[in-house]
């Protein structure tokens, strides 16, 4: 190796961490004494396989675990370009449409993944083990919600039928009492809350409250509201946003609806999930009706959301015609 380059480095390295208070003959010291990296130490291998336990003796419920924790890291993948945009103060064209269009291949991962779960367990086995589970339930997800904030203003999270009763000017915390979630965890006839509700508000609500008011004004939505009309005009951003809205609206739920759907109901009688979530009334994407970015539609298309895809689950033939 040339030495001119060598002393140039030694050089950078001495000026690195002298700022730091430390002389360069210390850290070369530990890296002398320093164990070779391994792939298996680098990303903790062992630890990381040594996380599914499962709750019963069934050979499938383990990849039901396994699943759900890839899941999660890729929830973890998605909130980590989304930071960066929030954080992003350039406006800088290319680098909004490079994280939109990460964050959708992260998201066609995850859909396309899904069969894992619709197709990979025995449904014998699911009915049974899924008993030891309650009240956990994938609705329990906070990253999912954390995605949703960063996504978009509170209000387009409101229940599609409160969202007229709130404007921007409504109070964040008045906001999140009436976010569109909750309603999926609500017994529609007495009004109470689930465990899985309860469970999940108590540890994650003042989190989400403070991400909430730390993006305010600055969620991905806004981000795109404040870019120069030309930007906005683009249309490889705007298909990019429109891809991540039927992604993570429409596709995402979709999924979930058809693993519902094969192992919650039989006889044509509906089973209630492990958390009691109102799956048939909170999973199809015409009934949120969550929208990340309305601007980008017409009013036939946000009052229309979701509704072929619902036809196609429920009434099929009518998709046919």
């Amino acid at each position: 190796m040339d030495k001119e380059h060598i002393d140039s480095q030694i050089s950078k390295l001495e000026e690195k961490y002298r700022d730091s208070g430390q002389d360069l003959s210390s850290y070369l010291d530990g890296l002398l004494y320093q164990r070779y990296l391994t792939y298996w130490d680098y990303i903790n291998l062992d630890t990381l396989l040594s996380i599914q336990v499962p709750r019963t003796h069934f050979p499938d419920e383990e990849i039901f675990i396994m699943y759900h924790q890839i899941t999660e890291l890729y929830f973890k993948l998605i909130l980590h370009e989304q930071k960066q945009l929030v954080d992003d103060k350039s406006q800088d064209l290319d680098f909004f449409i490079e994280k939109a269009n990460r964050i959708n291949s992260y998201y066609q991962v995850l859909i396309s993944s899904f069969s894992v779960m619709i197709k990979g367990m025995q449904r014998e086995q699911f009915m049974q083990y899924r008993m030891a589970l309650l009240p956990a339930s994938g609705f329990q997800s906070a990253q999912y919600r954390m995605i949703e904030l960063y996504a978009t203003s509170m209000e387009n999270l409101v229940h599609y039928s409160e969202r007229e009763d709130f404007s921007s000017n409504s109070t964040l915390e008045e906001l999140y009492e009436h976010i569109y979630w909750k309603k999926g965890a609500t017994d529609k006839v007495t009004g109470e809350k689930t465990l899985t509700l309860k469970q999940f508000e108590y540890r994650y609500t003042p989190r989400l409250i403070r991400i909430a008011k730390q993006v305010e004004n600055s969620t991905i939505y806004d981000k795109y509201l404040q870019l120069p009309q030309e930007a906005k005009d683009n249309k490889t951003l705007v298909e990019a946003l429109k891809a991540l809205d039927m992604n993570a609206n429409v596709n995402w739920p979709l999924m979930h609806m058809g693993s519902a759907y094969r192992y919650l109901t039989k006889d044509n009688a509906q089973i209630e999930a492990t958390g009691g979530t109102n799956w048939k009334e909170y999973l199809p994407p015409s009934f949120q009706k969550v929208i990340f970015f309305p601007e980008l539609y017409t009013k036939q298309e946000l009052n229309n959301w979701g509704k072929q895809w619902v036809d196609h689950i429920f009434n099929p033939e009518k998709v046919k015609k």
